[in-house]
């Protein structure tokens, strides 16, 4: 019989180093975005910078398909709550651009300026503003710790108001921590000063489901066990709390290239984040 057991949590949760290199990301990102929003500015599809809230990162961009949104899906960065901004993210939109929706991608405020705890008001006001300027059902994903936050969304401690959870039809978690007892043995943790209280209080995985949420878990073959095991628990726990959940394995991808699906309208990670 085989015993797992975690050692060393920085190790078990650290990505780059455990990828062929890993070290471009995520400045790999920083141009595809950059020409993505240029192009999209340039036809007059791009609202850039549009405020949800006082704060200096309390912004977020819309980008607009040809002709009426189908809807509006809401993309969140991840960075472990301490990194990046909405501009790392921008050409992740041209999917669901192109099958008719509108996407809106918030930045927010850092650990440890800010807790996870703030950085999920300041999400549910980000949402909050871009639904009201854009009709029809939401969906809103997000990757790594933007997967915690997507999640958070969905729960019965959300920050939305009733009338925003009615509308949102999907919940695409892409590699997402929704268990933050584990992040608080993270040497990390000193910035994002996760205590006992907020752990509970904020981790998917400990939270109730509202009763409509339907909830996608999707990690990538190669990544880190943790990864995977935190991207299954959440389905597994919520779907014994009557939400409908699924989990899907994509092989061979690591914790960054996951996310190469997003930039096409055909791909199933696309496609099913869609999905009526």
């Amino acid at each position: 019989m085989s015993y797992f057991k975690v050692t060393d949590w920085d190790s078990a949760y650290t990505n780059s180093a455990y990828i062929v290199d890993g070290d471009q990301w995520p400045e790999a990102w920083i141009e595809p975005a950059r020409a993505f929003r240029d192009s999209m500015a340039a036809a007059g599809r791009a609202k850039l910078d549009l405020a949800y809230g006082p704060g200096e990162r309390n912004r977020f961009d819309l980008f607009l398909p040809e002709g009426e949104p189908k809807g509006l899906v809401v993309f969140v960065h991840g960075g472990y709550w301490l990194q990046m901004d909405k501009s790392y993210s921008s050409h992740l939109a041209a999917g669901s651009i192109v099958a008719g929706y509108a996407v809106a991608m918030p930045s927010y405020t850092l650990c440890p300026e800010n807790s996870i705890s703030g950085i999920g008001r300041e999400i549910g006001a980000a949402i909050t503003a871009a639904a009201g300027m854009v009709n029809g059902p939401i969906i809103v994903t997000g990757h790594s710790a933007g997967g915690q936050l997507a999640a958070r969304m969905m729960t019965t401690t959300s920050p939305l108001g009733e009338a925003i959870l009615k509308r949102i039809r999907h919940v695409l978690a892409i590699s997402g921590v929704h268990d933050l007892r584990p992040i608080m043995r993270r040497s990390m943790n000193k910035e994002l000063r996760i205590d006992d209280a907020e752990a509970r209080a904020e981790s998917p995985a400990l939270l109730e489901p509202v009763g409509t949420i339907r909830l996608t878990c999707w990690v990538g073959g190669a990544e880190r066990a943790e990864f995977v095991r935190q991207n299954a628990l959440l389905a597994n726990i919520w779907v014994g709390l009557g939400a409908a959940t699924a989990v899907v394995v994509e092989p061979d991808k690591h914790h960054y290239s996951i996310l190469d699906g997003l930039m096409d309208a055909d791909h199933p990670l696309t496609l099913t984040l869609l999905a009526a």
